[in-house]
C-alpha cells in the first residue's frame, strides 16, 4: 500500500514543476505544465517581442521581436523544466515533495531569429552614421593659398553592433537599448602634412597679369605675365601641369585662327613662338616663353590661351614647377 500511494503521489506531479527552477529567469517552480507556459507568455515571451531600440546621438532605431522573427521555444523550456523536476528516482521526488524541497536548476531560453533582419539594421545603421574622413587640402586664390583642415571620419564597428543587437534581442530581462558602436578614422593628409605634399603651386591672377609661385605653401616669387584674349581666354579654375618641355616645337592646334597651321608641327626656331620652355596644363594650353621682341605683350591679354612668360622667368619658373603641380587660374 505504501508503494502503490508513492507511485500515485509521484504520478499525480508528472507535470508538476519542482520548487527552485527557473526558465530564462522567470520561477516557474510548482506550476503545473500549463500555468508555466502562460506565465512564461505573459512574462518572457512579450517582453522579447518587445522593441530593441538602437540609438546614436538624436538618431534612433527599433527592431520589434516579431519583425526580427523572434521564436521562442516554450514548449522546449517547459519539457526541459519537468524533465529536470522528475530527475532522480520516484523516492527522492515522493519526499522532496512532501518536505517543500527544491531543485535548484535554470534552463536558458531557447529561441531563433532572423541573421537577415539583423544585418538589414545594422546596414540602415551604418548609412546613416559611417562618415569618411576629409583629407585636408588647399584653397587656392586670388589672395594666396589657406590651408583647409582636414575632419575626423566615422564608421560603425559593424560586428560588435550586431552582437549587441542580437544580444538584446534574445535578453529576458533589463532594458533592451543600445549604443551604436563607432570608431575614429584619421584623414591621410593632416594639415601638418601639406606642406610637403605640395611643394610647388602656381597661381595665376588674368586680371593683374601676375603668376605667383608658392613653395611648400609659401610665396616665393611673383612673375609679369600675358594671357589670352577675349574670346580665346586662357581657362580658369584648377589645374595641373600634364607635361614639360625644353626648347619646345609648336604642336598647333587645329583651331580657325591658327589659319594653314592648323594641325602642323613648327619646330624650335625663328618660326616657333614657343621659346625656351613649355608647361602644359591644359591639353594644348600652357605656360610658355616668348621671344624678346614679343615682351611688349606682357601684362596685357594678348595670347591664344597660353601664359606667356619672359625667357628667364620661363627658365626660373620650370626649374621648380614639375609635372603634377597645380596650377589655379582665376
Amino acid at each position: 500500500m505504501l508503494a502503490l500511494a508513492t507511485y500515485l503521489y509521484d504520478h499525480s506531479r508528472r507535470d508538476v514543476i519542482a520548487k527552485g527552477v527557473t526558465i530564462a529567469g522567470v520561477p516557474v517552480g510548482g506550476l503545473h505544465e500549463g500555468a508555466a507556459r502562460e506565465r512564461l507568455e505573459r512574462d518572457l515571451v512579450a517582453h522579447l517581442n518587445g522593441p530593441v531600440e538602437v540609438r546614436f546621438g538624436s538618431k534612433s532605431w527599433r527592431l520589434e521581436g516579431r519583425r526580427a522573427g523572434l521564436q521562442v521555444n516554450v514548449s522546449n523550456m517547459v519539457r526541459q523544466a519537468i524533465d529536470a523536476s522528475r530527475a532522480g528516482s520516484i523516492l527522492t521526488r515522493t519526499f522532496r515533495g512532501l518536505t517543500g524541497g527544491s531543485v535548484h536548476r535554470e534552463i536558458p531560453l531557447v529561441a531563433t531569429y532572423s541573421v537577415a533582419a539583423v544585418r538589414s539594421l545594422t546596414a540602415k545603421i551604418r548609412a546613416a552614421v559611417n562618415r569618411p574622413p576629409r583629407d585636408a587640402t588647399v584653397q587656392p586664390g586670388p589672395s594666396g593659398l589657406s590651408a583647409v583642415p582636414g575632419q575626423i571620419g566615422r564608421t560603425v564597428e559593424n560586428a560588435k553592433l550586431g552582437g549587441r543587437i542580437e544580444a538584446a534581442l534574445v535578453a529576458p530581462t533589463g532594458d533592451r537599448s543600445v549604443t551604436v558602436p563607432t570608431k575614429d578614422v584619421k584623414p591621410k593628409v593632416t594639415t601638418a602634412q601639406l606642406a610637403s605634399k605640395y611643394p610647388s603651386y602656381i597661381v595665376v591672377d588674368r586680371s593683374a597679369f601676375r603668376l605667383k609661385f608658392y613653395s611648400h605653401l609659401k610665396f616665393e616669387r611673383s612673375y609679369e605675365i600675358a594671357v589670352g584674349m577675349e574670346g580665346l581666354e586662357t581657362p580658369a579654375g584648377l589645374h595641373h601641369i600634364e607635361w614639360e618641355q625644353v626648347n619646345p616645337p609648336w604642336y598647333v592646334p587645329k583651331k580657325a585662327w591658327a589659319g594653314a597651321l592648323a594641325g602642323t608641327v613648327v619646330p624650335p626656331g625663328p618660326g616657333d613662338p614657343l621659346k625656351a620652355r613649355f608647361m602644359s596644363f591644359e591639353g594644348g594650353a600652357g605656360i610658355h616663353g616668348i621671344d624678346p621682341s614679343e615682351y611688349s605683350s606682357i601684362g596685357h591679354d594678348a595670347s591664344h590661351g597660353c601664359i606667356r612668360m619672359r625667357i628667364p622667368d620661363v627658365i626660373s619658373l620650370y626649374a621648380k614647377s614639375p609635372v603634377g603641380t597645380p596650377v589655379y587660374i582665376t
